[in-house]
């Protein structure tokens, strides 16, 4: 899945940004209507374009793919300005344009969360921000619902935030810092996730 934003401009933009994204190996490639430049989903401040603009956008999105089973996953951000049952008609027209999975972005409680399955037909995707607008609901609770993807868009980044403030602090107070696992990854651990032993071997190799 790759997020291609608002298409990187209008229509004939995003046509061209979708069979580029296609060829690099995309299989499903997602596109939104806030106005560019765009913000976070879940900052305030956001403004969306006008729904016919979009849905040229999507049109032209499903045109550009060369494979049919290439996904075009519409995301909306009305919620936040026009309201619940305008981002809901959105993502029905976005549907109705071509759009194969559908993305309301930034809903604010656990009834919209509830009624977005109910109300639209096509595979959904729901954003789980931790510290977001939108209620957390397990994976679990959201798959009983209805929902066929949940992105959890900065959950590594806000672990890893927390992981590297919690040893610099260590270091800070202490002057130093021990190989402890829950304070950092082992030495091994992280020539393990780099494959070291691969490059290792080939260098051997190639000597």
């Amino acid at each position: 899945i790759v997020d291609a934003d608002t298409g990187f401009g209008n229509a004939l933009n995003t046509y061209h940004s979708v069979r580029t994204l296609e060829r690099a190996g995309a299989d499903c490639i997602q596109l939104e209507d806030q106005v560019s430049p765009k913000r976070c989903g879940h900052f305030n401040g956001k403004e969306v374009i006008a729904t016919c603009e979009m849905l040229g956008k999507i049109k032209a999105a499903v045109d550009a793919r060369r494979d049919p089973d290439t996904l075009i996953l519409a995301r909306t951000d009305a919620c936040a300005t026009q309201g619940f049952e305008a981002a809901v008609e959105r993502a029905q027209r976005f549907q109705e344009a071509g759009a194969d999975i559908l993305f309301v972005e930034a809903v604010t409680t656990l009834d919209e969360i509830r009624a977005l399955p109910q109300r639209l037909a096509a595979p959904q995707l729901m954003n789980m921000v931790i510290g977001g607008k939108t209620p957390i609901t397990s994976a679990e609770e959201l798959a009983t619902l209805g929902y066929g993807m949940v992105l959890y868009a900065n959950a590594a980044l806000q672990g890893a935030v927390a992981g590297m403030q919690k040893a610099l602090t260590v270091l800070r107070d202490t002057q130093r810092i021990d190989e402890t696992p829950a304070l950092v990854a082992p030495f091994a651990e992280r020539q393990r996730l780099v494959r070291k032993d691969i490059w290792d071997a080939r260098e051997e190799k190639y000597q």
